[in-house]
């Protein structure tokens, strides 16, 4: 790992670099409550093998970037989007390739309209600019994280199993759970966290409203990838991108969930290779 901690602003950003720095960039945003290791170590070098100088970090209250006291978030949406650019600017990065999961999806699309002088590609996996007429998360995943309060946070084991039993509610019928590796995530998750219970923040956050209702302003080539079994974002979110987003091309992962899941890598990373190699 080349794990890096940036310190601009008042803030720490934790980041992780894969390749060689004269490759094209690619900045990964991860989603809500999750660090960086969940862009797993294979998939980013194999993106870094395919000649691209790849960047994963720590948001704000996850991993060892700067967390705030659990219920007490400073800092809004906007100033996450913000805080790729820093990334950006502390590795002397022009323009990049943003491939944002989820939350980070909802980063990268407001990064693309707040920054586009930044912007080269954007690649939105299981996301959405969530518009009212969307479908909502399925009812058992509301459940699921309505008990996150009675986690006991400074226990590794009690964690390491939120992490496994989330993970194991998200997949699609297409794929295997695999309870080892998830598990061995989960412990590296808790070992290198700054404060495991600030991750639901994440869910107090404000602000992005008035950048995600102009989706269709967005004006960088745009990669959606979305499984047809996502309980947290229906599929209906990828479609509904994919129709408002000029010139938008729409991946659909047959049979998967909310993940990203090591059966799709290939098809992940050989069109995120071919996406990054539009001429701009």
């Amino acid at each position: 790992m080349n794990e890096r901690l940036i310190k601009v602003d008042g803030i720490k950003l934790c980041t992780d670099s894969f390749g060689k720095p004269v490759n094209p960039a690619i900045l990964l945003i991860m989603g809500a409550q999750s660090s960086m290791i969940w862009w797993e170590e294979e998939f980013c070098q194999r993106l870094a093998d395919a000649g691209r100088f790849v960047i994963r970090y720590d948001n704000r209250d996850v991993g060892r970037s700067t967390t705030y006291e659990p219920g007490q978030p400073g800092y809004t949406f906007e100033d996450m989007a913000d805080d790729a650019v820093r990334v950006l600017d502390a590795y002397k990065i022009e323009q990049a390739n943003i491939v944002g999961m989820s939350m980070g999806g909802m980063l990268t699309q407001m990064i693309a309209l707040r920054h586009p002088e930044r912007v080269l590609t954007i690649t939105l996996l299981a996301t959405s600019n969530f518009a009212p007429h969307l479908p909502p998360m399925e009812e058992r995943i509301m459940h699921f994280f309505s008990n996150m309060g009675v986690i006991d946070w400074t226990n590794k084991q009690s964690v390491a199993e939120f992490a496994m039993d989330r993970s194991r509610i998200l997949v699609g019928s297409k794929h295997l759970f695999n309870e080892k590796k998830v598990g061995i995530l989960a412990q590296k998750e808790f070992a290198r966290s700054n404060s495991m219970a600030s991750m639901s923040n994440h869910a107090l956050l404000t602000g992005g409203e008035s950048y995600l209702v102009r989706t269709s302003e967005i004006n960088v080539p745009t990669l959606i990838v979305h499984g047809t079994e996502d309980p947290i974002i229906p599929y209906e979110h990828g479609t509904n991108l994919a129709n408002e987003i000029p010139g938008a091309v729409l991946l659909t992962l047959e049979g998967t969930g909310h993940e990203l899941h090591c059966d799709d890598w290939d098809l992940i990373i050989d069109s995120i290779s071919k996406h990054t190699s539009i001429p701009n």
